[in-house]
C-alpha cells in the first residue's frame, strides 16, 4: 500500500496526517500544517475520504481547507458539524486497496479509534514507535484533562487482541512509521503495553 505523509517537511507541530492512494484515496488525519490540501493534490486528482483517528487540534487543523478543497466525505466517532459518516467500533472502512477494522481506542482521548487490516495499522496516538519519551514503543500521553492512563492500557490490549499477525506496518500520529524486520509490530505494542502498565510519569504525568 502506498502512503504519504503529506505533513513530512512540517515546520510547525502537527501529529502525521497520512494519504493513501489506491482505488479509495484517503487521508488519515489532516494534521495543522498549512498548505496540506495542496500537497495531497501533487499525490491524487480526487480525495474520496478523510478519516479521523480523534478530534484533537493538531490532528484536524488544516480539516476544513481539505474537505472544501475535495469535497470528500468525513468519517469520525464524534460529532463534528462536517461528519458524513460516523464511525464505531467494529465497522469495517475502505482506504486505499484494503480494508479496515475499526477500532475503538480511548485513553489519550475519549473519541479515539484506530484502524487495523491484514497488513496496517494506523494507530493515531494511543501507540507510536518513538515520540522522545520511548524510542521503540511508546504511547499517548494521558496526563491533560479528559484522559485516562487506565482507559489507554485497556486499549492497547485490545488492539493487541484484534491485531492480525500479518500487520507489518504501523502509521502512528507522531514519530516515524515502523515496518516490521527484526520485530513485529505486535512486539512494538507489546512494550509500550508494558511502559504503560506500570503508571510511570509520561510527560510529567
Amino acid at each position: 500500500m502506498d502512503v504519504v505523509t503529506v505533513t513530512a517537511d512540517a515546520e510547525e507541530f502537527t501529529c502525521n496526517a497520512y494519504l493513501i492512494t489506491g482505488a479509495t484515496p484517503t487521508l488519515v488525519d489532516a494534521g495543522t500544517m498549512p498548505g496540506v490540501a495542496s500537497v495531497v493534490a501533487d499525490h491524487v486528482d480526487e480525495l474520496d475520504r478523510v478519516v479521523l483517528t480523534h478530534q484533537h487540534a493538531d490532528h484536524v487543523g488544516e480539516l476544513d481547507a481539505v474537505l472544501d478543497a475535495f469535497d470528500a466525505d468525513l468519517y469520525a466517532s464524534d460529532d463534528h458539524p462536517r461528519r458524513t459518516h460516523e464511525l464505531a467500533d467494529g465497522d469495517t472502512l475502505a482506504m486505499g486497496d484494503e480494508s479496515f477494522d475499526v477500532v475503538y481506542t480511548p485513553g489519550h482521548a475519549d473519541d479515539h479509534v484506530s484502524f487495523v487490516s491484514e497488513h496496517t495499522l494506523f494507530s493515531g496516538d494511543v501507540i507510536v514507535y518513538n515520540d522522545g519519551a520511548f524510542d521503540d514503543g511508546s504511547f499517548g500521553r494521558t496526563d491533560m484533562a479528559g484522559q485516562s492512563r487506565e482507559r489507554l492500557v485497556e486499549s492497547l490490549e485490545t488492539l493487541l487482541e484484534r491485531l492480525p499477525d500479518s500487520v507489518t506496518a504501523m502509521y502512528a500520529g507522531h514519530g516515524d512509521a515502523f515496518h516490521a524486520a527484526d520485530e513485529s509490530v505486535r512486539d512494538v505494542i507489546a512494550r509500550a503495553l508494558s511502559r504503560a502498565a506500570r503508571y510511570e510519569p509520561k510527560y510529567q504525568d
